[in-house]
């Protein structure tokens, strides 16, 4: 119940946090290889996510993302999963690769904070609606369920 509540009240500020214009968010995955950024994927829910190859919980909501990136990404919304520590590429990709991570993979500056605000702790999610506004954030783990809850949300206050 106080989880529901944290969600909540996160849903309602998260759109007061949004910047005019957009978010400056570009970052490269982890072959150094592609540059990823919001405008990339204007017209589609963007869910990005910080976590950590050390975080229980970030482990244990990979499976849950890879469900809701693999059943969306085609359609309405994509996962961006954001590797918020110092690690060498070579053993990230083989992390990636072992934990079978389908949706992008970036690597992210542990010594910045991300545009949607303040980082409290690992994993933290953001949700960016098509339009690009941050329209839900949560620390702590997410499912499929609660991911296609707050987009079902959101798009029913949108009219889309």
């Amino acid at each position: 119940m106080r989880h529901r509540r944290i969600l909540i009240v996160t849903m309602l500020l998260a759109p007061l946090l949004a910047v005019a214009g957009g978010f400056k968010f570009e970052l490269s995955d982890i072959h150094g290889k592609q540059t990823h950024s919001l405008q990339d994927y204007k017209g589609k829910w963007v869910v990005i996510n910080y976590w950590a190859t050390w975080c229980p919980p970030c482990l244990d909501e990979i499976p849950e993302l890879v469900e809701f990136h693999d059943a969306h990404s085609k359609k309405d919304a994509v996962v961006l999963g954001v590797n918020y520590e110092e690690l060498d590429r070579d053993y990230l990709v083989s992390f990636v690769d072992e934990f079978f991570i389908s949706y992008p993979v970036l690597v992210g500056d542990p010594y910045s904070q991300p545009p949607f605000g303040r980082l409290y702790g690992l994993p933290t999610t953001y949700i960016i609606s098509p339009k690009g506004e941050l329209v839900a954030s949560k620390t702590g783990a997410v499912s499929k369920a609660t991911l296609e809850d707050i987009i079902a949300q959101h798009s029913k206050k949108r009219g889309k």
